[in-house]
């Protein structure tokens, strides 16, 4: 929810994609803003973004003052992103300012730093260049050249001056040496910028993870709390912002088929068409069958199918699938399925994130399957995993997607998964299978826990799976504890044999 009145101040959009939406439309147009982080952060990624953006999207011409990096450097880094500098400065849209100390040049760093004729080198560049955007990197650097605090604060309120009068936008960049520690090494640099943000790279259960917070935007509102991002090549930075997330999505009643008349029927005539399930059961309990069939409900129905595999080679599942009745080999070279494999591992839960919003963006598909969601959940922290999960379910909804996940119990028999505690309460559908010991043999069960907006069968059925595919059979009525885990048999009335309430030992 934003709040706005009439005097907020005019915002400069970044181009960066998502931060703007946290930020409520970019950047406080014509002020300075410090962007803080420790070593790796992504700072001068992001201020070089916020300038290439401002070339590519709205043709604002831009200035970068280094005065740590050589410019070549820079020029050599950002090559993998797409920004192409060394073409905007030959037209006149980029010019580089460069201020960074060369310690073999004879006479170049001798004498005191010379901040004024700085300034008018900064002043020149945006006069000749005409631009809008202005980056300082970092100022870390040109405070080891001054003095003392008071000399610091009294020339970095001066750069803020200069730069307002200049009528740039501006960001400056500062190191900050721990993640919990001081927000800047001098703690001077943060009372003087009219807008902080801090970027953090915080090693999470032996990865790093990577968030943006903006601390302070004076005379402008902005969301609160840290936001997830993730650094991606030819792209740059991409904000995941959650809290942006608006429950705006639109509610179908069309039903569609599992792809199993049996289940069709327990859950009262098929699934709706913008549903998510998840299907939660130990490993061989017919999980990946069941999305196998889902997918292939589709496929007759002349649908789209996308499948995520994070378990599974491709040939497995078309092996698999084949096995079942089901060609999915045929239905890819068509066109109409699309199969993407990956092992977790492989990215961080962010860059999985957006991987697959663009993966859904370019394939446009009705039915979606992941298998499955532990598989990425082991990859992330509880908290990670759940922004994770509703990012994405917030993003298939709003496309009106039906999606199908998977979800491993931690036991055999069942019992409740770290998974389904994080997405219970945002899908619509929850079919659990599980083990079930019956007389010496183990059976497989299948019940429909929860069908938001529908009646749906509460009994839990046999499952069998064979040669054509899964098959539900008849209502378990002699054991209890089959959800827990902990099957247990209990003795028959005579009035329940009769009426045939009682399951007979094969």
């Amino acid at each position: 929810m934003k709040y706005s009145t009439a005097s907020e101040i005019d915002k400069q959009h970044t181009g960066i994609p998502g931060f703007d939406l946290i930020a409520y439309g970019g950047l406080p147009k014509g002020r300075t803003t410090l962007l803080v982080g420790t070593a790796g952060s992504a700072k001068t990624v992001f201020s070089l973004q916020f300038l290439a953006s401002g070339i590519m999207e709205y043709n604002q011409s831009a200035v970068f003052v280094t005065f740590e990096e050589m410019v070549e450097d820079i020029r050599h880094n950002v090559a993998g992103f797409g920004w192409t500098i060394k073409e905007w400065e030959a037209e006149g849209r980029w010019a580089f300012v460069d201020a960074a100390p060369r310690p073999l040049d004879d006479g170049e760093i001798l004498g005191a730093f010379d901040l004024g004729a700085l300034l008018a080198r900064v002043e020149n560049a945006v006069r000749r260049t005409g631009a809008k955007r202005v980056v300082l990197d970092s100022l870390g650097a040109i405070f080891t050249r001054l003095g003392d605090g008071t000399t610091l604060r009294n020339e970095l309120l001066r750069i803020s001056a200069a730069l307002k009068t200049m009528g740039v936008t501006t960001v400056m960049t500062a190191e900050r040496e721990t993640e919990d520690g001081p927000l800047t090494r001098y703690g001077i640099e943060e009372f003087v910028a009219d807008n902080v943000i801090i970027l953090r790279n915080v090693k999470d259960n032996e990865r790093r993870r990577r968030t943006c917070e903006i601390l302070k935007f004076r005379g402008a509102y902005h969301q609160k709390g840290e936001f997830p991002f993730a650094i991606l090549p030819g792209t740059g930075i991409q904000v995941i912002p959650l809290s942006a997330i608006e429950l705006r999505q639109s509610s179908s009643d069309l039903r569609i088929p599992s792809g199993s008349t049996d289940l069709d029927e327990m859950c009262g005539g098929g699934f709706f068409r913008d549903s998510i399930v998840l299907v939660s059961g130990a490993t061989g309990t017919g999980k990946t069958l069941m999305s196998t069939h889902f997918l292939n409900g589709g496929l007759k129905a002349g649908e789209r199918c996308l499948l995520l595999a994070y378990e599974e080679s491709r040939q497995q599942l078309f092996r698999n699938a084949q096995g079942w009745g089901v060609d999915f080999e045929s239905a890819e070279k068509s066109g109409q399925l699309r199969v993407c494999c990956d092992y977790p591992e492989v990215a961080s839960i962010e860059d999985h994130l957006i991987n697959i919003k663009q993966i859904i963006s370019d394939f446009k598909p009705d039915r979606l399957a992941i298998d499955s969601l532990s598989a990425i959940e082991r990859i992330s922290s509880e908290r990670g995993f759940r922004e994770f999960v509703i990012g994405l379910t917030s993003f298939i909804k709003h496309g009106e997607v039906a999606a199908l996940f998977t979800s491993n119990t931690p036991t055999l028999m069942g019992g409740s998964s770290v998974t389904e505690t994080h997405i219970s309460s945002i899908t619509d559908s929850i079919i659990l299978l599980r083990y079930v010991e019956l007389f010496g043999e183990i059976s497989r069960g299948v019940m429909v826990l929860k069908m938001r907006g529908s009646h749906h069968d509460k009994e839990i059925r046999e499952f069998n799976i064979d040669g054509d595919g899964m098959h539900i059979g008849r209502p378990f009525r002699n054991i209890t504890g089959i959800l827990a885990g902990r099957p247990q048999h209990f003795q028959a009335s005579e009035t329940e044999r009769i009426e045939g309430l009682f399951i007979e030992p094969k």
